[in-house]
């Protein structure tokens, strides 16, 4: 199904880029190329931006100057946290919102045959990203200028839009309509009636009022006061005081759920669920599998039940082909499809976000044919799924692939021509790239790191295994650095914190594997190490290679050390394209008089990281500042021991060890 055309039916919100800067260096002839490139309807364009040359800035221009919606799809959560944060001071009065997986753990539904283990679905949902993704759908269906900034979760099903649209309930002053009538409309939309633990996704009614806390709302809740029958008064309140923001004349609720349904579809949806159920007990037992038969009918016989009582049951997702009415192997629905037709796509970073999209759709199908060969899920379960790529090639509106080394699907697309950008408006050169021998590589980083230290900088370090970077960070903790390692077990939030406390000051060294390569802003990064270069393979390819040096071109003092015994095809390669980018960089300042200098931006509070206080934003750091902060972090781990939360209390004790020995050198 082809996205919805409402445009027409939504205000006509008007784009308004914040910004005190105006293009500069070769943004100008991007933005016009790349404009120029949607007029004439082509499909699909190329941005070719180096690190620190404005990409996103040239992206908020295009958005702007067009005035369509748009999706920016990032590879991972923590450069769409980056992104959704920039294109939200671009556009503090526009509609930015932020689409990323919710599950902080997610263990899916799957069965081992070898060992005959069923392992049910197991997650952890975080309720301020699942308030985010209600967030955009909201406004996609109800205005014009709406940025989504996503990561690949956008190609995974979700309800359809028009049952999302269908599910609404609106109130206005003056109707009328019995409190239970409202109860019962609550209901049908997934809200769950607490009375004492008012929170987001819940109702509470106190005498002729309803207390509603809608689930795109972070901190205010609506108000309906009725006398008898008949709506008296609407208001906004916060949750907490009860303080009334505003009064109403009319509210809109959209359901707790993407993947609510209208009754009648419910109905509709069961009669199907109901013959797949037969035909596929029917096959099973030909095929003599007389366990599996028995397994899927009873797991199958319990959903409908649930559903014909409540509307909803565990993993209805499953149910999804006859929930949307779509056929056996059609596309799900997707958040693409709540957006208009004339919508622009950027895929930032492309050269790994692309490929990404390409490999979900496999891994997906292969657990999913596992589950419904042994019973445990019907056939159509396989509809429950991301999109194919040719599915997500058909289906995407015109597009602008943005990356500093774009990959080979993408120059094929465009036959070879792209939009450059390698001029930074900073005057920033690409850094200077140093080879030393590997052998010495620990010894020789110590020594780098201390001098980078007393400069007031931050060091960025990859190794190429998980077990070298632990046992680094080991290592140079004992020798009193201040040093953290971020990791792919890292939550999303948690690793947005930790890049936060890297450029606040309270450590120094940053050590990882693959996730400090793009899309990383940390403009008080003076040195990359890249230990063992020569190792040739993904991490040491030509492309991620330009990525990681890259890390280091966003400060003028900014340098790379690849640490190898002897120079890789690949290793000459990035040090070529570098060189090539410096030269043109030199030539441009010495036309124009630019003298390269490092623009430190503001440490982002995230809104998701309550516990960014002035005091860990500001450098260097007081022994008052880090006693103040020992005391209260000692503080948060005693709690969190204390209500068993001891994964919480874990991560507060390193916190705490590491504060303790800043402490110690101060």
């Amino acid at each position: 199904m082809m996205p919805l055309n409402m445009p027409d039916e939504k205000q006509g919100d008007v784009f308004k880029l914040s910004s005190p800067f105006q293009p500069a260096g070769d943004q100008p002839a991007a933005i016009a190329q790349l404009i120029d490139g949607l007029n004439n309807n082509e499909k699909i364009q190329v941005l070719l931006g180096a690190t620190g040359t404005g990409k996103t800035f040239t992206m908020a221009n295009i958005i702007a100057q067009t005035n369509r919606p748009a999706l920016i799809m990032a590879h991972n959560k923590i450069l769409a946290a980056q992104l959704y944060d920039e294109f939200k001071n671009f556009f503090p009065d526009n509609a930015v919102e932020y689409f990323v997986s919710y599950y902080d753990y997610y263990q899916p539904e799957a069965y081992v045959a070898k060992s005959d283990t069923y392992i049910a679905k197991e997650s952890t949902i975080n309720e301020q990203i699942d308030r985010m993704r209600h967030s955009a759908t909201r406004s996609l269906l109800e205005r014009r200028d709406v940025i989504i900034v996503s990561s690949v979760s956008c190609i995974y099903g979700i309800g359809s839009p028009e049952s999302y649209n269908l599910m609404t309930m609106t109130v206005k002053i003056g109707d009328k309509i019995s409190q239970r009538d409202i109860m019962t409309r609550l209901v049908s939309l997934q809200y769950k009636r607490n009375d004492i633990d008012f929170r987001r996704g819940t109702f509470r009614v106190q005498g002729d009022t309803i207390d509603v806390w809608p689930s795109h709302c972070e901190d205010y809740a609506w108000r309906i006061s009725m006398w008898g029958d008949d709506i008296e008064k609407l208001s906004e309140f916060e949750p907490l005081t009860g303080r009334v923001f505003e009064s109403l004349n009319i509210i809109k609720l959209y359901a707790n759920s993407h993947y609510v349904t209208p009754g009648p579809t419910i109905h509709t949806a069961i009669k199907g669920i109901e013959i797949e159920l037969r035909e596929r007990i029917a096959q099973l037992k030909d095929a003599d599998k007389i366990v599996e038969a028995q397994r899927i009918e009873q797991r199958t016989s319990y959903d409908i039940e649930m559903l014909q009582t409540t509307g909803t049951c565990q993993g209805i997702e499953n149910y999804s082909r006859y929930l949307t009415g779509r056929a056996a192997g059609e596309p799900p629905p997707t958040l693409f499809e709540y957006f208009p037709k004339d919508a622009l796509l950027f895929v930032d970073e492309s050269h790994v976000t692309v490929s990404q999209v390409g490999a979900m759709y496999k891994g997906d199908a292969s657990r999913k044919n596992n589950l419904a060969e042994h019973g445990f899920r019907l056939p159509s379960c396989r509809d429950n799924r991301p999109l194919k790529f040719d599915e997500w090639n058909l289906m995407r509106p015109q597009t602008i692939c943005v990356s500093a080394t774009p990959a080979k699907w993408e120059l094929e697309q465009t036959l070879g021509v792209f939009a450059e950008q390698v001029i930074r408006p900073t005057g920033l050169l690409d850094p200077e790239v140093f080879v030393r021998p590997a052998t010495y590589q620990v010894d020789d980083l110590l020594s780098e790191c201390h001098k980078i230290i007393k400069k007031g900088g931050r060091i960025l370090v990859t190794t190429l295994t998980k077990k070298s970077a632990e046992d680094l960070t080991e290592f140079m903790t004992d020798r009193r650095l201040m040093v953290r390692y971020m990791h792919a077990d890292t939550d999303t939030l948690e690793r947005i914190d930790i890049l936060n406390d890297l450029r606040a000051g309270v450590f120094d060294i940053l050590i990882g594997i693959n996730l400090l390569r793009e899309g990383l802003d940390i403009p008080e990064c003076m040195l990359v190490a890249v230990l063992d270069a020569d190792k040739e393979g993904f991490l040491r390819s030509e492309t991620s290679l330009i990525q990681t040096i890259g890390r280091a071109a966003r400060n003028a003092q900014g340098y790379v050390i690849l640490y190898a015994d002897k120079i890789t095809n690949s290793m000459e390669r990035a040090m070529q394209e570098t060189q090539r980018r410096r030269e043109k960089q030199h030539a441009y300042n010495l036309e124009h008089g630019i003298t390269p200098t490092t623009v430190l931006k503001n440490v982002s509070a995230h809104r998701n990281n309550p516990d960014n206080s002035e005091q860990r934003k500001k450098r260097p750091m007081t022994i008052d500042d880090i006693e103040k902060m020992i005391i209260t972090t000692k503080k948060k781990m005693l709690e969190s021991a204390k209500n068993l939360d001891f994964e919480q209390a874990a991560l507060l004790r390193d916190e705490l060890k590491e504060l303790e020995r800043r402490a110690l050198i101060l």
